[in-house]
C-alpha cells in the first residue's frame, strides 16, 4: 500500500474533536461521489464485517440520513445525522450521532483538497460535545471502520 494513502486520525489536545487526514488516488469529484452517491456509500461505509442499509439517504444542504450497519453476529448500530452543508467536489458539513449514544452529536466537516496528478486529500474535523464524547468515539472501534472503509473506497475509486 502507498503510505500517503494512510488514515491519520488524531485527537486534538485543545478541544474535544478529532481530525482524520487521508489521500486518495481520485479526483475530487469521485471522493465526492463517493460520499453522495447511495449504491455507493453502502459499498465503502464502515468495516467489511459489517452489512450497510439505507433508511434515508438525502445528501442535499438541508437533508438527512440514516443507516444501519448489522454484523455477522446479528446485532445492528444504527446511526443517523443532518446534511447541513454540501458543496459539491469540496466539502461536506454534517451531524453525526450513534443512536446507542444519542447525547454524543459530533458536528462534521469533510473538506476535499485537490492534490496533482488528479489526486485528493480528504480533511475530516469532528468536533464532538466533549472530551468524554470524543475519547468514547476514539475507542468505540471507530478507526477500524475509518481506516476499512477508507481501504474500500480506494477499491471503488480504482
Amino acid at each position: 500500500m502507498n503510505t500517503a494513502l494512510a488514515t491519520r486520525i488524531e485527537a486534538d489536545p485543545t478541544v474535544p474533536a478529532i481530525r482524520i487526514t487521508r489521500e486518495f488516488d481520485a479526483p475530487p469529484s469521485a471522493v465526492y461521489r463517493a460520499h453522495v452517491d447511495p449504491e455507493l456509500v453502502v459499498q465503502w461505509l464502515g468495516p467489511r464485517r459489517l452489512t450497510m442499509t439505507l433508511q434515508r439517504w438525502e445528501p442535499e444542504t438541508g437533508g438527512g440520513y440514516r443507516y444501519t450497519h448489522v454484523g455477522e453476529d446479528g446485532v445492528e448500530h444504527h446511526f443517523f445525522g443532518s446534511f447541513h452543508e454540501l458543496r459539491p467536489d469540496e466539502r461536506i458539513v454534517q451531524t453525526f450521532t450513534y443512536a446507542g449514544f444519542p447525547e454524543g452529536v459530533a458536528l462534521e466537516t469533510m473538506t476535499l483538497v485537490p492534490l496533482p496528478d488528479g489526486r485528493t486529500r480528504l480533511e475530516g474535523f469532528s468536533l464532538c460535545d466533549s472530551f468524554e464524547a470524543r475519547d468514547g468515539m476514539l475507542h468505540s472501534g471507530m478507526d477500524e471502520g475509518v481506516v476499512e472503509g477508507y481501504e474500500r473506497l480506494d477499491e471503488i475509486l480504482s
